[in-house]
């Protein structure tokens, strides 16, 4: 059957057949580079009899929805109507009447990516790279391997863009390897095409180009123009800070635990069936004999109030928790009794957000990028919630549940329940600091003082601190800070002093 392509595709299409081991295609929503690729690898499976050809996402089930259950018998009816394709469930792989085979799998499905990798290919693919970390994409290419005769080893690689820091970008387009930073000792080993949707209009709808047109520009730029753009800015977790401090979870048994919580972030979910309705974050995490914080589970779910209680005690029962933590402006009192009335002995505590969540999530992302929190296995969803997070805000769709309960979590495990936020981190540097010096004689209270607000010594070398109320505070060039009476406590417990002890 012949298959026409636009100018942009038949550009990438003879791309994918270039002599260069490493081919990546970048493009926006629905231009055709996932088709073009599968396309090409099944050209090169019915080249090379006996042929392994590997197609990998970050995650097992899109790669199955997407890949197996989709592009691919997309493209074997529109391009191969005469060529059977049988496919092995159980094993995991598809195959070709001349012993070829087509491996589709997940990079989070642990048992899985290692049965496929422990095989050689002829072709690696990795499938909207953008939420693969590059050093999953580095062990995958290291098994592109299998000798074919009249068949090169290629890798493919194909994503919407993202960030310009994005490895992707760095080795394709600065031709730099991402670690080092230093040029590729190969480069032309390394080619890149772009697409845009308008490359396969004649597959689309004009109303669905239309809709991509007045999306908002860094989304238009990404999902209609398909070009990478600029980071996001105050990004607070990314992939590759997960993936590296990622563990198992055999790396934290009971033994090593020195405190477990289950975190609750409830919603007003009625039921299963109200999507309409966010859903209730439950997460379970640790605080290990090391202090670092490990997060176990995420038993998030859609459910009605009394199937989630009960889903939340089963945990608490299970992994031997110290209590349950749970938010309480969604109702605190109702929280609390609808968790009660699944066990009423279990120890029940509540916290309030006083701050907005980026806020809160701060100082807990901190941890993540010092290599002090570490997901034990992983979680799809709420990594993704994770990384949507920044500075300013969250970026993501609908609300971060599973995101709130593990800040809850963390929060609670390494010592800042109080709501201090960052501010334990300063009282743990003022621990480790000098005294305070004693104050000149002669020094007398700043003048601009209002009713309600107390004046603070911060300890020295103290930069900005986020209050109990939300507010930020920034001592002068003495070290004095005005704050609310309501964030005196807190700033106290961090090592901030009143002016007249520090006087005394």
């Amino acid at each position: 059957m012949s298959v026409a392509f636009s100018p942009g595709q038949e550009a990438a299409r003879r791309l994918l057949a270039g002599p260069q081991r490493y081919t990546c295609l970048v493009g926006g929503t629905r231009s055709g580079k996932t088709f073009l690729t599968v396309r090409t690898i099944v050209v090169r499976g019915l080249k090379g009899a006996g042929s392994r050809h590997a197609l990998l996402r970050f995650r097992a089930n899109a790669a199955r929805a997407s890949i197996a259950l989709d592009t691919l018998p997309a493209v074997m009816r529109t391009c191969f109507p005469g060529v059977a394709l049988k496919e092995h469930r159980q094993d995991g792989f598809f195959e070709l009447p001349n012993g070829s085979q087509f491996w589709i799998g997940g990079l989070d499905d642990k048992d899985r990516v290692e049965k496929i990798l422990g095989l050689e290919f002829a072709t690696m693919f990795l499938n909207e790279a953008s939420q693969i970390p590059h050093s999953s994409a580095t062990i995958a290419f290291t098994r592109l391997a299998q000798v074919v005769p009249g068949l090169k080893q290629r890798a493919f690689v194909d994503l919407n863009p993202v960030g310009k820091a994005h490895w992707t970008n760095q080795l394709f387009g600065e031709k730099r390897d991402p670690v080092s930073r230093q040029p590729l000792p190969d480069p032309d080993d390394y080619a890149r095409a772009f697409l845009n949707p308008r490359d396969n209009a004649h597959n689309l709808s004009p109303d669905f180009l239309r809709a991509l047109e007045g999306l908002p520009e860094k989304a238009r730029k990404r999902f209609l123009e398909g070009v990478y753009v600029d980071e996001i800015d105050g990004a607070l977790w990314t992939l590759e800070v997960l993936e590296k401090h990622r563990c198992r979870p055999e790396d934290i048994p009971e033994g090593r635990r020195a405190a477990v919580v289950v975190a609750v972030d409830p919603s007003g979910a009625a039921s299963r069936q109200d999507e309409a309705a966010d859903e209730i974050g439950i997460v379970v995490a640790a605080r290990g004999t090391d202090s670092h914080g490990y997060v176990l589970e995420d038993l998030s779910c859609r459910e009605a109030p009394a199937v989630w209680a009960r889903r939340a005690v089963e945990a608490y029962h299970r992994y031997r928790a110290d209590c349950i933590v749970a938010e309480s402006n969604f109702g605190g009192a109702m929280v609390e009794a609808t968790i009660r009335a699944a066990d009423p002995n279990v120890p029940v505590r509540l916290v309030t957000a006083s701050r907005g969540k980026a806020v809160r999530a701060e100082p807990v992302s901190t941890r993540y990028a010092q290599g002090q929190v570490h997901h034990a296995g992983r979680f799809p969803v709420l990594e993704d919630q994770l990384c949507a997070f920044a500075g300013s805000g969250y970026t993501g769709p609908g609300s971060p549940d599973h995101a709130d309960a593990c800040v809850w979590a963390l929060t609670y495990l390494l010592g800042i329940a109080d709501g201090t936020g960052i501010l334990e981190f300063y009282r743990r540097e003022a621990e480790a600091a000098p005294s305070i010096p004693t104050p000149q004689h002669g020094w007398s209270m700043p003048s601009g003082v209002v009713e309600g607000q107390v004046v603070l010594l911060a300890p020295p070398g103290t930069g900005t601190v986020i209050g109990l109320t939300g507010a930020r505070y920034a001592p002068d060039a003495d070290g004095l800070v005005r704050v609310a009476a309501e964030d005196a406590g807190p700033l106290r417990a961090a090592g901030f002093v009143d002016v007249e002890d520090a006087a005394a």
